[in-house]
């Protein structure tokens, strides 16, 4: 059986920490494919600053060329109006019929889940699968039934603290893959100067 992960996110930008954690995913749970998916509008996230999809699609593609199990959707960053995670993962079961699929998430994401759009549901279509994050709290109360934690090594990189680095002046090297650091410079993202 084909084992495909999700692995969903604003990516604004894509960083170094995203691809440790879907190279962690991938190998510990056998996946053929990580699927990066991301979002055009998020439904739980309304930053004004949001950098325009094409620009978080185009970043993402860079991250992950190179790797033949990485690939990027543009699923979500094609829908008009709040993307669900559920309508992800049925587009992703009507593509992958025969595929286990896993719904790979960071630490802090599972809190509210019980709010998410059709969690249980969720549950049914994916392996709810969740990866440490730096000064995440488990919240019990909103955990899905059944989560599938992989013992990553939690990495303290977050796309928050490398945008306000570039607003700084400061570099993204050894942060963000080679390419996406060049694509932020020449398109002035975040604030980045040459």
């Amino acid at each position: 059986m084909r084992r495909v992960g999700l692995f969903g996110g604003t990516f604004d930008p894509p960083h170094l920490g995203h691809l440790v954690l879907a190279e962690w995913a991938r190998e510990r749970l056998r996946l053929e494919r990580v699927v990066f998916m991301p979002v055009g509008t998020p439904p739980d996230k309304r930053r004004r600053d949001l950098t325009a999809v094409a620009h978080r699609v185009a970043m993402t593609r860079l991250a992950v060329r190179g790797h033949r199990a990485f690939t990027v959707s543009t699923l979500e960053a094609r829908r008009r109006g709040p993307s669900y995670t559920v309508d992800t993962l049925r587009a992703l079961r009507r593509q992958y019929p025969k595929a286990r699929l896993y719904l790979i998430l960071g630490e802090d994401r599972l809190a509210g889940f019980e709010r998410w759009c059709e969690p249980r549901e969720i549950e049914t279509l994916a392996t709810v699968t969740v990866a440490a994050r730096p000064g995440a709290r488990r919240a019990a109360a909103s955990l899905p039934r059944r989560v599938r934690w992989l013992g990553n090594p939690p990495l303290a990189v977050s796309s928050s603290a490398l945008r306000a680095r570039a607003r700084a002046g400061r570099p993204l090297r050894y942060l963000v893959p080679d390419s996406v650091e060049r694509y932020v410079i020449r398109h002035r993202l975040y604030g980045a100067r040459p």
